[in-house]
């Protein structure tokens, strides 16, 4: 077994989810492709004292349920067994490994909804408990051609980049990641008590409140790889306009050239250079989608790429990202929906953020 992947196993089992003796672990791969990676988490749980599950999916299962001819609601039913395990175990490593990033992208939208309130009810449980400190959680990925040919590289290059981005070529990651959760945390304490949040430059006019919220470490513990600070804006208060540098996707399904006008919270008006009737169906998908349930700021300077999946792409160190739709109870946001759909501007050429009036961060840096 390549030596970095055990690496990613020791740090995902002992760092990420700190998996005690005698709690039940949930180890997910959405494909057979995952296996590998499994496999490692499997023995390094054990290690640990845990009690580990796998539960591998098909290729392409979702692709394989939206042309099966089944109905909405046969396509949107949650698979029991994973609903159990989500609402009994302490801890779920999920392991993203697709192999084809096109698969769901050619079925129609009912259908795509019905297959998108399978998974936002699986994410409910995960995000409800996650808040009740009942779960922990980290999702990561293993490297595939798909996620290869998506980001323009050969398998190779891309097994090089994925596990650097996850620092499981270092000696120590697990010391790595701890540098990273400190610096996060400078950071947050600073932003303690502050109400307001402006970012203005080429591609973006917007502000927003943070009155009352928190904003949260994400210094490798629920993402490998991680690299961000993250809060739930106040649900009424954005304003003002963003264009997306890269390309947006969500279940498999690529839009370019995004453009977002909020109005009190509210996306009032939405283009896209390609794809807008998905990125208008999606937006329509219930009254919450229309709200940004996330803001962050990438840190990540192991990413300085776009690939064209978001678990790397919204890390870039320089960027920050939106989601609209559902938020995370921890960060104080109150706003559900079953979408949470994250988009990505550059900061780094003439970007700056002011938090209560002060600089923050300019140029994609942080000043303070």
């Amino acid at each position: 077994m390549d030596s970095r992947v055990q690496k990613l196993a020791q740090v995902l089992i002992n760092y990420s989810t700190a998996l005690q003796p005698g709690e039940r672990i949930l180890i997910r791969s959405l494909s057979p492709a995952g296996q590998p990676l499994a496999q490692a988490l499997y023995e390094e749980a054990f290690k640990a004292g845990g009690l580990p599950f796998v539960y591998i999916q098909m290729s392409d299962e979702d692709a394989i349920a939206l042309g099966s001819g089944g109905t909405y609601e046969q396509i949107a039913t949650v698979n029991p067994m994973l609903e159990m395990m989500y609402q009994t175990c302490e801890a779920i490593i999920r392991i993203e490994a697709d192999e084809n990033m096109r698969a769901r992208s050619g079925y129609p939208q009912d259908l795509q909804r019905a297959r998108a309130r399978y998974h936002a009810e699986l994410i409910t449980i995960q995000m409800r408990r996650e808040a009740a400190k009942e779960l922990r959680r980290c999702t990561t990925q293993f490297p595939t051609f798909g996620y290869a040919q998506n980001a323009g590289m050969s398998l190779r290059q891309y097994e090089a980049f994925l596990f650097g981005a996850c620092k499981a070529d270092h000696d120590d990651p697990v010391g790595e990641w701890r540098k990273v959760y400190q610096s996060h945390e400078r950071l947050i304490e600073w932003l303690k008590g502050k109400k307001r949040i402006t970012v203005r430059g080429d591609h973006i006019d917007l502000e927003l409140s943070i009155d009352g919220r928190i904003f949260k470490n994400a210094g490798g513990k629920e993402n490998m790889p991680d690299g961000e600070i993250f809060t739930g804006p106040v649900e009424d208060s954005v304003n003002g306009w963003v264009e997306f540098t890269y390309p947006a996707f969500y279940t498999q399904n690529e839009v370019k050239g995004v453009r977002l006008e909020f109005k009190d919270g509210l996306v009032t008006r939405a283009t896209a250079e390609s794809n807008e009737e998905f990125l208008l169906a999606t937006l329509n998908t219930d009254p919450g989608a229309r709200r940004l349930g996330e803001f962050a700021i990438g840190t990540n300077r192991d990413i300085q790429e776009f690939t064209g999946s978001i678990l790397f792409d919204e890390k870039i160190g320089g960027t920050v990202h939106m989601a609209v739709g559902q938020g995370y109870a921890e960060t104080g946001s109150t706003n559900e929906s079953l979408v949470h759909w994250d988009m990505i501007c550059d900061m780094r050429q003439g970007g700056e953020i002011r938090v209560d009036g002060e600089l923050f961060y300019k140029d994609g840096e942080f000043v303070i």
